[in-house]
């Protein structure tokens, strides 16, 4: 027979051990996340046609860092991304020129997110594989008409360009045209897309683009001699190139548009962009 000592002792380790049992069925245990906290909001980013799609690629991926923040990006042009920067209608301006001195001194601030080449680019069916750069400003200029004049076909040359505020059209203009214009008679498009568009659809005709945006629909030509890469970019061999600007009213104080900048230029950012032909900084 059990003592009622022993009695009292297993029914006490049995009502030890339910209870144990209760308490880690009911216990919690923190869930690890990838929140980051004091980062929650919704940014615009605005402007340049050339930087739109990898500023798009980089906010998605920010978004995953980040889920309760948003960045909107949008296109435009570099002109309107820097005007929306200055009036407070972005919280960040992208631009694919150099801000002149005047918006710099109005407050606007630069920040150099990476470095791109400006291909020239003619039809697939076009024999030409290279101009000089002097060739290729006397052609937007309307001087040479004729690919015949450039070693082509007897054809008279559809000159492709962007349109007035475009930033790709103004670093075009200082790094080949100089002082000459842009002939008239050129076919004027609204976005990188645009101009790869014509000129695919066009055997006559030549335009530019930025080199992150090329594939295979239109054919990249040799200036100098020298092809556009990442390499011939960074070691700036590839003369016609520019930088890609975020472009800020002063110091950042959004929290999130902080953040995206950081992003942006973070390993992680910088990968993204490199992955889009980008030189990085």
């Amino acid at each position: 027979m059990i003592s009622r000592k022993l009695l009292i002792t297993l029914l006490t380790i049995a009502l030890i051990g339910t209870s144990m049992m209760v308490l880690g069925c009911t216990s919690t245990t923190p869930v690890a996340t990838t929140q980051a906290p004091g980062v929650a909001g919704t940014i615009k980013v605005v402007g340049s046609t050339s930087v739109q799609p990898y500023a798009t690629e980089l906010a998605e991926s920010f978004s995953v860092k980040y889920p309760k923040a948003d960045a909107l990006v949008s296109g435009g042009g570099s002109g309107a991304g820097i005007k929306a920067a200055q009036d407070g209608t972005a919280h960040i301006g992208m631009s694919s020129r150099d801000l002149t001195q005047a918006e710099k001194d109005s407050g606007l601030k630069e920040i150099v997110i990476a470095y791109d080449g400006i291909a020239v680019v003619s039809n697939n069916a076009n024999p030409v594989t290279g101009l000089t750069k002097q060739q290729i400003k006397d052609i937007f200029a309307g001087t040479i008409k004729s690919w015949k004049e450039v070693g082509g076909n007897d054809a008279p040359i559809t000159v492709v360009t962007r349109e007035s505020g475009s930033g790709t059209r103004t670093a075009f203009q200082e790094i080949v045209m100089g002082k000459a214009n842009i002939t008239d008679s050129a076919v004027t498009q609204g976005s990188t897309g645009g101009i790869t568009q014509t000129v695919a659809g066009d055997k006559n005709a030549i335009g530019y683009i930025s080199y992150g945006s090329l594939d295979n629909s239109v054919k990249v030509l040799n200036v100098d001699g020298v092809a556009p890469s990442a390499a011939t970019i960074k070691d700036k061999t590839y003369t016609i190139q520019r930088p890609f600007l975020f472009v800020t009213k002063g110091e950042v104080t959004d929290p999130v548009a902080k953040a995206f900048i950081e992003y942006t230029l973070s390993e992680e950012g910088q990968e993204l962009l490199a992955a889009g032909k980008l030189v990085t900084v």
